[in-house]
């Protein structure tokens, strides 16, 4: 554990650290999970994962599931559309409890907060919401050109300042190639083992979604669980009107009784008002 100071100038401690990530390159591998709920975070840090990454906006509640954990914030496009909303965000969630920020904004955005010393995780590869320049969601590298092209953006990205990069669904023996030449600490989605980080969603490890991407691979079955749930709900609902139209509930068990004495003192009363 590294004692740090947070950008909130507190103190903490954090498993992680930039420098550690980065004298670890090539040496030993991480694994990240998304969260976005302080009960996910908790389950993250009791698990023993090393790096976690949320949403910028729930910063705040993940902190409070788990204050130890190398956390990663995501800055989306739509709310934080111009520099000085990125620039914002980006010192909010910092001084909410994030150590690093991810963002697959333009170079000039990532240099922008590179220069001010904020730790920028950058995002290539298959970037979903960007997909339409790719023809759809599929894997980016796929050909010796685009791979070559993907990898001239991963020196643009390293020139820009960042100091990390999640790479989403890039072809395996292309990772493997670009990470050895890279200064990035790799963050694979759906590229193979040969990043520096293993990445994955929590939902998707969970097996929250009946039907996981291909890339992922689910080990539990929280869907299965919530579908049980769901069917048990209505069993339980439909044996309670029964019970109530065949005069099964609520039966004494259930109801407030009275001593027998007591009763019949409230008999003679309700006699004596109605004589």
């Amino acid at each position: 554990m590294k004692r740090i100071y947070t950008w909130a100038a507190k103190p903490a401690s954090r498993t992680v650290t930039v420098s550690d990530l980065r004298a670890n390159k090539g040496v030993r591998k991480y694994c990240q999970v998304s969260v976005n709920t302080a009960e996910e975070s908790h389950a993250a840090g009791m698990a023993g994962i090393d790096m976690i990454a949320c949403n910028a906006d729930n910063v705040e509640l993940v902190r409070q599931g788990n204050n130890e954990l190398f956390l990663t914030a995501g800055l989306g496009h739509p709310k934080y559309a111009t520099e000085s909303d990125v620039v914002r965000g980006a010192f909010k969630a910092l001084e909410l409890g994030a150590d690093a920020i991810i963002t697959a904004r333009s170079m000039s955005v990532v240099s922008m907060l590179a220069n001010e010393d904020v730790p920028v995780m950058g995002h290539l590869g298959l970037v979903p919401r960007k997909s339409t320049w790719v023809g759809g969601l599929r894997a980016v590298g796929k050909t010796g050109d685009e791979a070559f092209e993907l990898y001239q953006r991963f020196r643009r990205l390293e020139e820009a300042g960042a100091f990390s990069v999640e790479a989403e669904l890039i072809p395996g023996p292309v990772m493997k190639e670009i990470s050895q030449r890279s200064g990035l600490i790799t963050v694979s989605l759906g590229s193979g083992i040969d990043a520096d980080v293993m990445y994955l969603f929590m939902q998707d490890i969970c097996g929250d979604n009946e039907t996981p991407p291909r890339h992922a691979r689910a080990y539990g079955n929280i869907a299965g669980l919530k579908k049980q749930i769901y069917e048990e709900r209505i069993r339980s609902l439909k044996a309670f009107k029964e019970d109530i139209f065949i005069d099964n509930f609520p039966s004494e068990k259930e109801t407030a009784g009275l001593d027998s004495h007591e009763l019949d003192k409230f008999m003679e009363n309700l006699e004596k008002l109605n004589g």
